[in-house]
């Protein structure tokens, strides 16, 4: 650390050789200024604010010791002291003692022995430095205590108050800053917000829930919420998952209490935002409130939807459901519930499976840390539909492996039961299925139609029994499944391009 020192003699050379023959920047100091009177060094004193003043003791019209004696008086010891002054001069040396000063260097000045007593000054320095940071830690810590208790309603002691008051009276508005952030990002907004806060005279960092911290503000008046912290905040997460809320302003931190709860109300806002990063105020929220109650059919619809596997009608009642949301202010712990429940009842469908890419959908949705997250309506809405269509692709896999077997299982039956007056209708019943969704598995399976497919195998039997010449025409008919000699007649010719006693003449 380097420290600012102040040089006073009413010698122009001595000061141009202390300037010169000292390394100061490798002792770590800095010349911030050079007087040439203890008048004029008092004056510098109040402008440059030095860390150390290295001054001659033998000066016209007030001389070091007067000069050093008068600061005291006024301003008390906050800046270190050192004298210059010959061998015939000791007494003044006498006398600084008196006034606390223990570093004295003779004149002329030899640059090894003034280095030698400047690198001690340096290290007492340092180690006011420490101690005094230490103690301004153990007070902002001690504030930091008294304003969470009071933000959290907890009775403070006469003592305690007392304390809270004074640092109360600092300012003339207190408020506080809301900041949620998303988990991967909230330890380095926490660090940035520490850092930058600690170089503010009135402002503390509240640690609150998980990935929630509060951020206290003293202002000189109603309505002033400029801050470096804030300022840094919005210039380094722009467009990143980060919310901010400043609540409703109060004269005493013996109100923060309202400044969190407006702040807490007012983040709650930005849930229907388009982007992040930026900052929400209680005063632009004030006179528009939330609503508790909607449709319950919207988000039905989306279950529904789901439940039938049709994706373009999932899409559409998702979309519909968020318009909704956003045109009536539905209050976002509602949506958030809600949305959470259908993303539970699609992955309760994917998992009827009992299929591993099931478990591994379920273990991909972010379902039960959307409540707390840092999430706008359509960040929301996009993971439903995310979820909902990998759920659906999922089962609509699972049906068409299930359709596999099943379709086997189907045609068999129709093998063995061609003969009969068969019917879609009948065998839908059979096998628990609607009529048309068995009708196109059938055809997707077969290539032809259900009709079709009975048609061609009783005239493949009819074939086989016409080569044998053993029954006449109607019996075969009768046998392979038509009551009507007609109807045989009509689905034979079809196929073969000629009448069964002309198949039979051909053949001998």
């Amino acid at each position: 650390m380097r420290f600012k020192v102040l040089l006073i003699d009413d010698e122009p050379g001595a000061l141009e050789g202390l300037a010169l023959w000292i390394d100061w920047e490798r002792l770590g100091f800095s010349v911030c200024g050079t007087a040439g009177s203890g008048v004029e060094g008092l004056e510098m004193i109040r402008e440059l604010a030095p860390d150390l003043v290295i001054t001659d003791v033998n000066m016209p019209l007030m001389d070091g010791l007067q000069m050093i004696e008068t600061w005291q008086q006024f301003h008390g010891s906050d800046v270190k002291f050192a004298i210059m002054s010959g061998y015939s001069e000791f007494e003044y040396a006498r006398k600084a003692l008196r006034h606390g000063i223990h570093h004295y260097m003779l004149k002329p000045i030899i640059a090894e022995e003034a280095e030698e007593e400047l690198g001690k000054i340096h290290e007492e320095l340092m180690q006011e430095q420490r101690r005094l940071g230490l103690n301004a830690i153990a007070i902002r810590e001690e504030a930091v205590s008294l304003i969470k208790q009071t933000m959290l309603e907890k009775p403070l002691q006469a003592g305690e108050l007392a304390k809270l008051q004074t640092l109360s009276a600092v300012h003339q508005e207190w408020n506080m800053c809301l900041i949620q952030a998303d988990p991967v990002l909230f330890s380095d907004v926490r660090e940035t917000v520490t850092r930058w806060s600690a170089q503010a005279e009135s402002e503390y960092v509240i640690d609150l829930e998980p990935n929630r911290l509060g951020l206290v503000l003293g202002s000189p008046g109603r309505g002033s919420e400029s801050s470096g912290t804030i300022g840094e905040l919005l210039r380094r997460y722009a467009g990143r998952r980060l919310f901010m809320a400043v609540g409703e302003g109060q004269q005493s931190l013996a109100q923060i209490r309202r400044c969190y709860e407006t702040a807490k109300e007012a983040i709650e806002h930005q849930f229907y935002d388009t982007e992040y990063g930026g900052m929400i105020s209680y005063r632009e929220v004030l006179d528009r409130p939330f609503h508790y109650h909607y449709p319950t059919s919207l988000l039905d619809d989306v279950i529904r939807s789901a439940e039938l596997l049709d994706k373009k009608e999932f899409l559409e009642a998702a979309q519909l459901a968020a318009s909704t949301f956003r045109e009536q202010r539905i209050a976002p712990v509602i949506v958030k519930k809600m949305v959470i429940h259908v993303l539970y009842k699609i992955m309760g469908l994917a998992k009827e499976t009992e299929d591993a890419e099931a478990r591994i959908l379920a273990a991909k949705s972010n379902a039960a840390g959307l409540t707390d997250g840092t999430y706008h309506l359509d960040d929301l809405m996009a993971e439903l539909l995310r979820c909902g269509e990998e759920c659906m692709d999922l089962l609509l896999l699972e049906q068409a492996r299930q359709s596999q077997g099943l379709i086997h299982e189907i045609n068999g039956y129709i093998r063995l039961h061609y003969r009969e007056n068969l019917t879609i209708k009948r065998l839908a019943e059979l096998f628990y299925l609607h009529p048309v969704y068995l009708g196109q598995l059938l055809l997707r399976k077969n290539g032809i139609g259900f009709n079709e497919l009975i048609h061609n195998l009783r005239i493949d039997e009819a074939v086989a029994l016409l080569k044998q010449s053993k029954l006449k025409n109607s019996e075969i008919a009768e046998k392979v499944g038509y009551s009507h000699y007609n109807q045989f007649l009509k689905h034979f010719e079809k196929r073969w391009g000629m009448s069964p006693n002309e198949f039979k003449n051909r053949r001998f």
